[in-house]
């Protein structure tokens, strides 16, 4: 008997999925269990196993093409069986689905751009609100239009996959063409036209002599322009869409308070250099000291270590460590699970193993869910001090900014010391302000004479 494959729900916060890449083709056999094909959530690429045995007698949403959960994607049959009665089914579906997507359009027109969830709006705020939030990348697949004038202002209709690929190889999108659906170019356009050597670099250094005779030569005439700039517009990513609505439910229902505080890390400095003479094998970040002397403050502090349920404040006995990665489109948390009881050995290993696999999407649900508490460390980047948002139900997040230099005064004289800002946000209905202070406190203590952490 045939059976409808569907869009599964393959991580807690899914609410649609994009097909990255179908494992089997149309013809071929399967058996219950067997990898039928990968698919893109919010969070991950994760693989969707075959619920029946039989042949995949149809493919309905093809590779770079997105369908929400429940959706008919694929139809599993006998070689021979009659599968019209399913295929009318599916469509109906797809038209149902489309039509509905039709009138909430149509309503958020009406409203000025916003439907009855309210979700447009935090969508524009997320840059400016800063830090960590959960995170991965798909689309509805209605690809990327430009405007203004000229021939290359047509509607370019690209799959999220494709775009990113194409970004990463150098290649014009414009010499393509699409062999999806309506000419969409998807993922398999890319990989055919890497294989043909059709990569092109994005800026190309102009030969010496060319410059000099620039140089020489009388300023070109700038052209006049005229109307609006060109634009484009590409499919919201699955990630920036549980983004926005992750701070939808944090940045306002929330009430943040930030505490700021300067540490030392002239010690911290100093052990991670004695480490790594002792075993260079142990690479040890200054990241993952904060990571350890946060839970050990953690623990100390079990107010910070909570969260809010509404008619109870929550608790937790361990510190799991949430620590924001930065992949292609937005953030997300892996969680070092009981990281006061961890060495310090332990959670740089299991740092890089997890950011690794957060960067390449193949982190399981449990890796990135559940954390007590998280980090958001921007120092890399040369920021010295911001906010972060809280990642809900976690009642903080410690934003963590540069280590650098400075001039201070110490015991009347002018002296160099490695200085850092870190930045803690608090839920105000479970931290106050001076237990907040009190953790900080401690945080800063402990780095500050990182031999705490053997005693």
């Amino acid at each position: 008997m045939a059976t409808q494959v569907v869009m599964p729900k393959l991580s807690p916060t899914m609410e649609e999925g994009q097909l990255a890449r179908w494992l089997k083709k149309e013809g071929d056999t399967v058996s219950m269990g067997e990898p039928l094909a990968e698919i893109d959530t919010d969070k991950a690429t994760m693989e969707m196993q075959s619920l029946g045995n039989g042949v995949l007698r149809k493919i309905l949403i093809q590779e770079g093409e997105s369908a929400p959960l429940g959706q008919i994607i694929a139809i599993i049959g006998e070689a021979d069986e009659d599968i019209s009665a399913l295929l009318s089914q599916a469509q109906s579906g797809s038209q149902s689905n489309a039509s509905n997507k039709a009138e909430s359009a149509e309503a958020a027109a009406e409203t000025g751009g916003q439907g009855d969830s309210g979700e447009a709006a935090p969508a524009e705020q997320q840059g400016a609100a800063g830090g960590g939030a959960p995170a991965s990348p798909t689309g509805n697949g209605a690809g990327a239009q430009s405007s203004g004038d000229g021939a290359d202002a047509g509607r370019l209709v690209v799959s999220p996959i494709a775009a990113r690929m194409a970004a990463e190889a150098g290649i014009n999108l414009r010499s393509l063409k699409g062999s999806g659906p309506s000419g969409r170019i998807i993922k398999r356009d890319i990989e055919e036209a890497m294989k043909a050597g059709q990569t092109q670099s994005a800026t190309k250094e102009a030969p010496s002599s060319h410059l000099r005779v620039v140089e020489s030569a009388a300023p070109a005439q700038q052209p006049e322009i005229f109307g609006a700039s060109p634009y484009r517009d590409e499919p919201t990513s699955e990630i920036r869409r549980v983004i926005a609505r992750r701070l939808v439910t944090s940045i306002g229902p929330v009430p943040h308070f930030f505490l700021t505080t300067e540490i030392e890390m002239d010690n911290v400095a100093q052990m991670r250099s004695s480490i790594k003479a002792l075993d260079p094998s142990l690479k040890i970040s200054v990241n993952d000291i904060i990571i350890k002397v946060a839970a050990a403050a953690l623990i100390q502090h079990p107010q910070v270590n909570a969260s809010f349920q509404e008619k109870t404040i929550r608790y937790y006995e361990r510190a799991d460590i949430g620590v924001a990665v930065a992949i292609e489109d937005g953030l997300i948390t892996p969680v070092i699970r009981s990281a006061d009881r961890k060495s310090l050995s332990e959670i740089a290993s299991e740092v890089r193993e997890l950011a690794e696999r957060a960067r390449t999407r193949r982190l399981k649900p449990e890796e990135y869910t559940g954390a007590t508490f998280s980090i958001s460390n921007l120092g890399m980047f040369g920021i010295t001090e911001f906010t972060a948002v809280i990642n809900p139900p976690e009642a903080a997040i410690l934003a963590v900014g540069e280590m650098k230099p400075e001039a201070v005064v110490r015991d009347g004289q002018v002296t160099v010391r490695q200085i850092m800002r870190v930045t803690m946000s608090c839920d105000h209905r479970v931290i106050d302000g001076a237990t907040g202070a009190q953790f900080l406190q401690t945080f800063k203590r402990i780095l500050e004479n990182p031999l705490y952490l053997i005693v």
